[in-house]
């Protein structure tokens, strides 16, 4: 994929699509720089990444061979990211690649329920904090001149709205029209801009008890096998989730010389659900 001695800043590096993304881009050459906040929020009902598991993060880009420097910032703030681009581009002398991937998942209110603090902390890590990766990664990609790549994870429900999730479904909408944005404006400078949709991926965002009563209001204590029923049903190629590498795998030819002419599209990654007929 032509990705041999490139540098990547990805988001939420701990666990899940992140840490895919960390690794499977380490398998291409890439040395990569991660953060991950580390910490929880009173308003989302499962547990966010550890230090341990960033750390496991780390050992696994090593096995690839590629070096990477994981540091805890949250991408609320725009100064913890600075430092960490910063430290980053330091080490390794360039920035190439930017996977903002960092988000969290809100456990499903009715928008005339929901809790302000909760619709606070979706829009600031969801929206803020993509606008804040690129605000801390960009200027260095221009510095350099060497052109580059950059995939936000938006969200099927960035393409359709699900009920129950207007922080969610608000955030990652927004987040496409901050990536287009970013595209046309960074175009003459050879930085391209693309958005990434998945459906249901396993990873801890969607493989816990929250999510499963979400989907299956029907039953008092969902189990995964309850709620990998009705996600079968939604994605027409008959799989409950994708796994976190197949969303990876995207993010890689979208950062390859393979897909140089590509800028400012949504690609769904979805097992087929945003084109599912009514």
């Amino acid at each position: 994929m032509s990705l041999e001695g490139k540098v990547a800043f990805i988001t939420g590096a701990a666990r899940g699509q992140g840490r895919s993304h960390a690794v499977r881009l380490a398998e291409e050459g890439v040395d990569i720089i991660g953060v991950d906040a580390l910490t929880g929020y009173d308003t989302i009902a499962y547990p966010m990444g550890s230090r341990e598991e960033l750390d496991e993060t780390v050992q696994l880009v090593e096995k690839q061979g590629r070096r990477m420097i994981a540091t805890e910032a949250d991408v609320r703030y725009l100064a913890s990211l600075e430092s960490a681009v910063a430290a980053g581009v330091e080490e390794f002398g360039r920035l190439d690649i930017v996977a903002a991937n960092a988000g969290i998942s809100p456990p499903g209110t009715p928008l005339w329920q929901l809790p302000p603090q909760e619709w606070q902390d979706v829009i600031d890590v969801n929206l803020t904090g993509v606008f804040n990766t690129l605000r801390a990664s960009v200027p260095h990609m221009l510095e350099a001149g060497n052109g580059g790549s950059i995939v936000i994870t938006s969200s099927g429900a960035g393409l359709k709205a699900v009920q129950n999730l207007a922080d969610y479904n608000s955030s990652k909408f927004g987040v496409i029209g901050l990536g287009k944005t970013a595209a046309n404006e960074l175009a003459p400078y050879k930085i391209r801009v693309n958005m990434i949709c998945p459906s249901t991926v396993a990873t801890p965002m969607v493989l816990n008890d929250a999510l499963y009563r979400l989907f299956r209001p029907d039953l008092e204590n969902p189990t995964v096998d309850d709620a990998a029923e009705v996600f079968t049903q939604m994605n027409p190629l008959g799989e409950p989730w994708a796994d976190p590498v197949d969303i990876s795998n995207a993010v890689v030819w979208l950062c390859s010389e393979q897909a140089r002419t590509v800028t400012g599209i949504v690609l769904p990654v979805d097992l087929g659900v945003s084109n599912k007929a009514l």
